[in-house]
């Protein structure tokens, strides 16, 4: 069945992915209008989200937010589907880090690194940055359940040189890189809601309390790994500028959860900023009531 649905579904979304840009995104305008007026796909999800972030605002201003959202997301989507086939070139104009000395500087101390970041603008093109910088990257990924699909989205994400690496096994790439000397860039998105079962620190986010990922941080004190934060702005339809800053270079010297607190707070500053751009149909909020 896996492999009737990939060969089905496949060949339509290469063909999509071989339009040029411009046509691509008035597909998406089409989209949108869509998802959002007709469909109205999770619209519940991200107009409750919006609110409990932002409960000074306006209905009005909520709606707009959510309008300015969907647009984006479909964008996301689309250059996602786009990722299959674009060049590294057209990736390089679009996708721009603005201080990539920065790794250079820091890769003189010897250490790994844990990259850390939310789910915020384009997540997926920050693959683009394993081609400027010394390290060995990588990236953390939860596998999809078709094979066939999961394999072609892994190519296209790591014709930059990333690794992809399931979540659940990022701790063993680690103790063998460590083991041969090898400085390495882990990426890891730690914003969304973690299982209860796998929750070990509460805190609140744009004001909620809610269950914390705290990986990142975790491995950056274990392993002592140079923790550093990924701030992705969108400058313009289909172009992206990425600044990175350092959380710690000491991880084992902040008590526990501290340094996912820095991160919390980095979050939150983005996302107050320009809100359109943040993950809103995700169900970050759904174990608020279940604090301790």
């Amino acid at each position: 069945m896996n492999l009737l649905v990939y060969i089905l579904v496949y060949p339509l979304i290469w063909l999509l992915s071989i339009l040029p840009f411009r046509i691509l995104y008035f597909i998406s305008d089409c989209v949108y209008l869509l998802i959002y007026y007709v469909i109205g796909y999770r619209k519940k999800v991200v107009l409750n989200n919006l609110k409990l972030s932002f409960p000074e605002k306006s209905n009005e201003e909520i709606v707009q937010i959510s309008k300015k959202f969907y647009s984006h997301f479909v964008d996301v989507f689309i250059e996602m589907v786009k990722s299959f086939t674009v060049s590294k070139e057209e990736v390089y104009k679009r996708y721009k880090f603005t201080n990539i000395d920065f790794f250079t500087e820091l890769f003189k101390d010897g250490k790994s690194i844990i990259l850390t970041g939310p789910h915020y603008a384009n997540w997926e093109w920050i693959m683009s940055l394993d081609s400027f910088v010394d390290y060995k990257g990588y990236a953390a990924y939860t596998k999809i359940n078709n094979p066939y699909f999961n394999n072609k989205v892994l190519q296209s994400r790591a014709k930059f040189g990333t690794h992809l690496v399931e979540t659940s096994k990022v701790i063993s790439e680690i103790l063998k890189n460590k083991k041969n000397n090898i400085q390495a860039m882990y990426g890891l998105l730690s914003d969304q809601s973690p299982q209860l079962k796998k929750t070990y620190y509460w805190s609140e986010f744009l004001g909620v309390k809610v269950p914390i990922h705290t990986g990142a941080e975790m491995l950056a004190k274990k392993y002592d790994m140079n923790m550093v934060y990924i701030e992705t702005k969108k400058v313009k339809r289909g172009y992206y500028e990425t600044t990175f800053s350092l959380i710690t270079n000491d991880a084992t010297k902040y008590p526990d959860y501290k340094l996912t607190d820095i991160f919390l707070e980095k979050v939150q500053k983005q996302i107050k900023a320009q809100p359109e751009f943040y993950f809103w149909t995700h169900k970050r909020f759904k174990h608020k009531d279940k604090a301790q």
